[in-house]
């Protein structure tokens, strides 16, 4: 959001908390930290904010944190601001008072209101958006809505995420598909490598390929616009699990030019657990099946991929409120700051000593937040175990057939202090040992 923008965005916001009535997308105090923060950062662009303690030390007030322990895992489900968490209770408390009423007939059509905001932010049209559950849920719409026959191929690489790497093979087991997995190195230093190894594994017979946008793994950027420009032309889609990316660092449905994506919205959003969001091209969407049956006369409508039953409609509800926050502070914002984290602990443990390795490629376009580094003679396991054990930082140990190491997501909340605190942890396990 350009600053003009944001700043008739805050005013906007300012004005309407004048009222009598409360906002519904953004508390008091909420608001007051983004306010307080905006005066901070004034005309400067995302990245002199990087490392600006000041302006972020307001983003972070916005975050109940138990800061007893140091969170370094915001990659699996990161926490949400203390508003939006507030929001979701008081929809519970309310649909709690007549269930029947409140859930189905008050709260359910407001959807349409977060479908309307998550189109807006991703660049597509609302009747192509669907909100789910998580990016589980959208990948598997996809993998298991798709028709095959026995022998038709599809291409998948070994660092996709495991429950899809599992769902493609419940389906070759089942239906006699074939599933090609390609490998490439980490860290990607050549993305136009993982787009050969996909284009030389491609046959007459290839009907779908599905890879992460983020790898869960390394938390590598992965090349998908050339890809869906090398499938596109022989009518192979292409899935984009995109569970690490929305939210994270600033992209378009434009920009990838795909046809579909999934992803969660409880990691980089910090909307609550239980919200995710499956975009299908209008024109696809009839030709993808629902998880669950739908009507007929819904086949090509976008949101027969959303009919799962009764479930709270309190967490999608909430979306709307953590977009409001993540369009108060700004995408290029975040993504700066993040990757300010990730090379503040990354290049400190590099320079500390060549035995430390980092297996994700570094840039503005390579990779975000997430980050694996590895340290040679000491295991990643035990390491993290350590790490936590002693110093209560939360940490991923991966052991991949192919790599190994830890992976480190700091998250929009985590403080320099924090970052500092583990890399000390780390020198002190590399000179003295973890026994």
């Amino acid at each position: 959001m350009p600053i003009t923008s944001r700043r008739d965005f805050l005013a906007g916001l300012s004005a309407a908390s004048a009222g009598v009535a409360a906002l519904p997308a953004l508390n008091e105090t909420a608001f007051r930290r983004l306010f307080d923060a905006e005066l901070v950062a004034g005309d400067r662009s995302a990245q002199s904010l990087s490392n600006d303690e000041t302006y972020w030390s307001h983003i972070q007030r916005a975050f109940d944190m138990d800061r007893t322990m140091i969170n370094l895992n915001n990659g699996g489900i990161s926490p949400t601001p203390t508003h939006v968490l507030q929001q979701m209770l008081r929809d519970l408390q309310f649909v709690n008072e007549l269930p029947v009423e409140h859930n189905w007939r008050v709260l359910e059509p407001r959807i349409e209101s977060t479908r309307r905001e998550l189109a807006r932010e991703f660049g597509c049209d609302g009747e192509e958006m669907a909100v789910t559950r998580n990016a589980s849920e959208s990948m598997e719409t996809m993998i298991l809505g798709l028709d095959l026959r026995r022998g038709d191929e599809v291409i998948i690489t070994n660092q996709n995420y495991g429950r899809m790497i599992t769902a493609w093979q419940q389906r070759e087991r089942r239906d006699g598909i074939v599933v090609k997995s390609v490998s490439f190195p980490v860290p990607l230093t050549d993305p136009q490598l993982l787009v050969r190894r996909i284009a030389e594994q491609m046959t007459p017979r290839t009907k779908a390929i599905e890879l992460p946008h983020i790898t869960n793994l390394t938390g590598q950027i992965l090349p998908i616009r050339d890809i869906v420009r090398l499938a596109r032309p022989r009518g192979i889609p292409v899935f984009v699990d995109g569970a690490h990316a929305f939210a994270h660092f600033p992209f378009t449905r434009d920009e990838l030019e795909c046809d579909y994506y999934g992803t969660s919205l409880h990691k980089w959003l910090h909307a609550p657990i239980g919200a995710g969001f499956l975009y299908v091209r209008k024109d696809r969407i009839p030709g993808l099946w629902p998880l669950m049956a739908a009507e007929e006369k819904d086949t090509a409508n976008i949101r027969k991929y959303e009919q799962i039953g009764t479930h709270p409609q309190a967490n999608f509800n909430a979306v709307s409120t953590a977009l409001t926050f993540h369009r108060g502070i700004g995408v290029e914002r975040k993504a700066a700051r993040l990757r300010y984290l990730r090379d503040r602990w990354a290049t400190a443990l590099q320079q500390a000593s060549p035995r430390v390795r980092v297996l994700t490629e570094l840039g503005p376009d390579k990779a975000g937040a997430i980050c694996m580094f590895a340290v040679d003679g000491l295991d990643p396991s035990a390491l993290g175990n350590w790490l936590m054990s002693r110093y209560r930082i939360v940490n991923t140990p991966i052991v991949h057939p192919e790599f190994a190491g830890i992976r480190i997501t700091p998250s929009i909340y985590t403080t320099v202090d924090e970052l500092d605190t583990f890399v000390g942890a780390v020198q002190t396990a590399m000179r003295n040992g973890i026994a």
